[in-house]
């Protein structure tokens, strides 16, 4: 198929790569990569850190400069929404008019911010961050002093807190569970990151209910309720309670949809001209649990890579990465193999109160994932512990006979 037309329908980080690595494979046809933003494909982790903070602009989030994409024949269709796919006449209609025709389609249109369902949460003091043009206003806010209330202790969240107290404001978390990014790490990791915000002068609120956000349209300051009767006043608020997958698309298109958009091993969807990867994809899990959808850069990179290889005709077996992820609040810097949801029992090595120590999470006794906290070399050591123990059951048992 190396001279057919492919369209992907979104720009970041999923969306780019497969088509980098579509050229990359020698795929020598009709290539569209259809943005809703303006901005050429950048890169989001820096915004709610370096960029928030003043300290990289949008040229250092670039991914690739147009000028790189154009010589590869990378066609950009900026500031459109791809608003149906035609599956009869595979085309896909845009918001600005026109459409595109494809032989494969690969979606990529990654997820959105989750909003708080309370009275006065369309207050202009209230933000998330997704965009740049969203850190952009953000940053706005946070100047020395300034009163800032994040609701959500997820990554984000506790991201922009750590940006914001460097930057000299009053930060305040309210979290729903009891302890900080409750829903991934394991308890010896999240409690050293809840000390590490409390030793910088974080106030958090942990098992607290936001109930309404309270103040007259028109001024700039407002006031978050909470279920006991707490009012926080806050001169910005930022919501990070998670995000949802984008998939509108896929819904009008015919296509399975569950938290996601549901494809197989090979990221097919029930439609085998149709992908998608990255944040808004629900694929197999390798490690035979079910399905799950990830967020992550390393995620959208290599289901990216995956995909156009197999386009491209590769003899590649299903889609088996080693999920991991990465955090920087403050001094710390946070490595996550695997997923270590589930786990029943832990392992520490190393001393939390030096800062640097490692936990490993298991289910019975099988290795579910490694947190390393500033410590790099455990963490490669993980990802590739973890990688060969994927080996497909099938396989792994005929190579024992």
């Amino acid at each position: 198929m190396t001279g057919r037309p492919i369209v992907v329908v979104g720009g970041g980080q999923a969306g780019l790569q497969a088509a980098l690595s579509l050229r990359e494979h020698g795929f020598e046809g009709r290539l569209d990569v259809v943005c809703a933003e303006s901005e050429a494909p950048y890169d989001r982790p820096p915004l709610s850190k370096r960029f928030l903070a003043g300290t990289a602009g949008t040229d250092d989030l670039t991914l690739r400069a147009p000028a790189f994409l154009d010589d590869r024949r990378i066609s950009l269709v900026q500031d459109t929404h791809a608003v149906a796919v035609d599956r009869a006449d595979a085309s896909v209609a845009l918001s600005s008019g026109g459409s595109l025709p494809y032989d494969r389609l690969i979606l990529a249109t990654g997820s959105t911010p989750r909003h708080l369902p309370v009275p006065g949460s369309a207050h202009p003091a209230v933000r998330v961050l997704r965009t740049v043009d969203d850190a952009t206003r953000l940053r706005t806010k946070l100047q020395p002093g300034s009163r800032v209330v994040v609701i959500g202790a997820g990554f984000t969240g506790l991201e922009v807190a750590a940006t914001a107290r460097g930057l000299g404001c009053e930060v305040t978390v309210v979290e729903a569970a009891d302890r900080v990014i409750a829903r991934v790490l394991s308890r010896p990791v999240s409690e050293h990151l809840l000390r590490l915000h409390r030793e910088n002068g974080v106030r958090i609120l942990f098992g607290r209910q936001v109930t309404a956000l309270d103040g007259v349209p028109r001024e700039a300051a407002v006031e978050v309720l909470l279920a006991d009767g707490t009012r926080l006043p806050a001169d910005v608020v930022v919501v990070g309670v998670g995000v949802r997958p984008e998939t509108a698309l896929a819904e009008t298109a015919g296509l399975d949809v569950a938290d996601g958009v549901v494809v197989d091993e090979h990221l097919r969807t029930g439609d085998p001209r149709i992908h998608a990867i990255g944040d808004c994809a629900r694929f197999p899990d390798p490690a035979g649990t079910g399905s799950l959808r990830l967020e992550s850069v390393q995620n959208a990179t290599d289901q990216g890579k995956y995909v156009a290889a197999f386009l491209m005709g590769a003899d590649a077996p299903g889609y088996t990465a080693v999920p991991w992820f990465w955090t920087d609040q403050y001094a710390a810097k946070l490595q996550i193999a695997g997923l270590t949801t589930g786990h029943d029992r832990c392992e520490t090595d190393g001393d939390p109160a030096s800062g640097r120590f490692s936990v490993r999470c298991y289910q019975g006794g099988r290795l579910l994932g490694v947190e390393s906290v500033n410590r790099p070399a455990d963490h490669i050591k993980a990802r590739r512990e973890l990688a060969a123990l994927r080996v497909p059951a099938a396989a792994a048992a005929a190579a024992a006979v």
